[in-house]
């Protein structure tokens, strides 16, 4: 995935009664958009808690061999 940040600043001044909400916002958009948004805020919050960027995790399978024991 490109590692810019593909969301477009938008800003509306609306009354707090007619705000729309950040789902129906969502629901909006296709779902490309929506998967980089995810990508992007968990790559902002492995750097802001862990101060690095996030890599594969470790995956560990237990395979059952025969004549071993």
């Amino acid at each position: 995935m490109d590692p810019s940040p593909s969301i477009a600043k938008v800003c509306t001044k609306a009354k707090i009664g007619e705000q729309q909400s950040d789902f129906a916002y969502w629901q909006t958009q296709p779902y490309a958009r929506r998967l980089a948004a995810l990508e992007e805020i968990r790559r902002e919050f492995h750097r802001w808690k862990y101060d690095a960027e996030p890599g594969f995790q470790r995956v560990y399978s237990v395979v059952k061999r025969r004549g071993i024991r």
